[in-house]
């Protein structure tokens, strides 16, 4: 009878340790962009060339949004920079430049290893208005060493789908 009972109280400890433990400790993790990146070319599938890619990118990352600097040649063959803030709460963030308008919204995959950004722009090329829409999807691979990005726009100019493959600095 006693052995019983203590079998009884140590059930309903154990019972109610578990429904102390925070709801938030099941959740899934989000993946981590954040480093300092730079375009293997040799692993990725430029489609059109590689003008239209990012040769580095920079990405900090936190709860609540995440930062996008891309650095790739300009026309000219200078370095050019653009960098673009997006809030992961699935709500339209803008980005506005000299020449560029931007509207995205990023949403993470069911199972959070990916991050998926929309994104709707105007290009303003000396008065003639531009309209392309880009859906970029980001994921890691070989164990957070790689980013990965499956870039897919669409504009007056046709379609386009690259896959770029970034290695860690």
């Amino acid at each position: 009878m006693k052995r019983s009972r203590i079998f009884q109280m140590s059930a309903l400890i154990l019972l109610c340790s578990l429904l102390l433990v925070p709801v938030t400790s099941f959740a899934q993790k989000s993946a981590d962009f954040s480093g300092k990146w730079t375009l293997n070319e040799d692993k990725s599938d430029l489609g059109e060339g590689r003008f239209f890619s990012a040769s580095k990118m920079a990405i900090t990352q936190d709860k609540k949004s995440i930062t996008l600097e891309r650095t790739r040649a300009g026309r000219d063959g200078e370095e050019r920079t653009s960098s673009e803030t997006i809030t992961l709460d699935g709500k339209e963030n803008v980005t506005e430049t000299e020449n560029r308008k931007t509207n995205s919204v990023a949403t993470w995959s069911d199972d959070k290893s990916s991050l998926i950004i929309k994104s709707n722009i105007e290009i303003n090329r000396q008065g003639e208005i531009m309209e392309m829409t880009r859906t970029e999807t980001l994921s890691l691979g070989e164990d957070g060493k790689a980013l990965k990005i499956k870039s897919d726009s669409s504009s007056s100019r046709g379609d386009r789908s690259v896959s770029l493959v970034y290695d860690k600095e």
